[in-house]
């Protein structure tokens, strides 16, 4: 199989361009390296065997055509984007041309140069808005959506909110309409929370990631200056281990015939969910320490709740998560301190 994949230096491109190499595809990684980590990504599947690399950013029609047009792939895995709704805020017009505008390039230079290619997009929760007019109740650690207790449905209205919902929620809805109108076989993940290796976090994404950070820091040097969060503490996502996102990936691929043209809510269930406090308390026993933190006000239209109801994605194409959250935390503190 040819697979190239869009943003394939990032955390999830890059582990399912790994799993790619693994299985013996013929692979292309198209990637711009602005992301943190993105280098260090490249090096390590460098590492893994030989690929085709375009050093190229998504917002280039040019280079995106040019890229599908030579490889004419069998699949491709498009998670390229901007990320972060901070970034959103401060810059929509980057924001709007990278998961917009090289969301379209895409879709244009499969419908031109390469129309039987699969094309399997990372989406994202955000396109569900703030979900503020569910019923919510509140425990000491989290709360909980009454309307939903075992997760939202793809059935829950779309409502993009903040630049970044409506940059992935517009870039949604394209890759979704290209299979109505043009016929193309494209498949959408609304991811949850995601974490594992080859996630070099930020303060702005990539939450599990970044808070493991803390937490090792604070095991170094107790003293250390608290740090700080927003909001409560108590809102709850459901988290998903990175081995588990690209098993679905992959296996949603071998089943386009049944895929295509659908949208699906990714996550690890409810039964693997955490909410900021819930998270603390793990790792505070994992590593033996006490955290200190500072409350910021909560972030714009941050959901109190998002926990993905994976029914969809288990009838369709036989996908559940593996990787449960103690052990998924653990590896993941395992690979932090390994790349730090």
């Amino acid at each position: 199989m040819k697979l190239l994949v869009f943003g394939g230096c990032g955390f999830l491109g890059a582990n399912l361009a790994s799993e790619g190499l693994r299985l013996g595809h013929e692979v292309r990684v198209f990637d711009n390296l602005a992301r943190r980590g993105a280098d260090k990504n490249l090096g390590w599947l460098q590492e893994q065997g030989a690929f085709d690399f375009d050093l190229a950013d998504v917002r280039s029609q040019e280079a995106v055509e040019e890229a599908v047009r030579a490889f004419r792939p069998d699949v491709i895995f498009h998670t390229a984007g901007q990320v972060a709704m901070t970034t959103s805020i401060a810059d929509p017009r980057l924001d709007f041309e990278t998961n917009v505008l090289g969301t379209v390039n895409v879709l244009e230079a499969v419908r031109l140069h390469s129309p039987a290619s699969a094309v399997l997009f990372s989406s994202t929760n955000k396109v569900y808005g703030d979900l503020e007019d569910h019923r919510y109740s509140e425990t000491p650690t989290r709360w909980l959506c009454d309307d939903f207790p075992r997760g939202f449905p793809e059935s829950v209205p779309l409502d993009f909110r903040t630049p970044y919902g409506c940059s992935k929620g517009a870039a949604d809805q394209y890759i979704t309409d290209y299979a109505l109108t043009f016929g193309l076989r494209t498949v959408v993940f609304r991811h949850s929370s995601i974490f594992g290796g080859r996630q070099f976090a930020t303060a702005d994404q990539g939450w599990i990631g970044w808070f493991v950070g803390q937490a090792i820091e604070t095991a170094e040097a107790p003293g250390r200056e608290p740090f700080t969060i927003s909001g409560d503490g108590k809102q709850v996502r459901d988290v998903l281990f990175a081995s588990d996102l690209v098993r679905c990936y992959f296996a949603a691929a071998e089943a386009i015939e049944r895929t295509s043209g659908e949208a699906f809510n990714i996550g690890g269930g409810h039964s693997n969910s955490l909410s900021l406090l819930e998270l603390f308390a793990a790792l505070e026993r994992e590593l033996g320490i006490e955290l200190r933190y500072r409350r910021l006000p909560p972030r714009t239209s941050d959901q109190k709740v998002f926990i993905a109801d994976i029914a969809k994605a288990e009838r369709l194409f036989g996908w559940r998560p593996e990787v449960d959250t103690t052990t998924g935390l653990r590896r993941m503190v395992d690979w932090v301190r390994e790349a730090r």
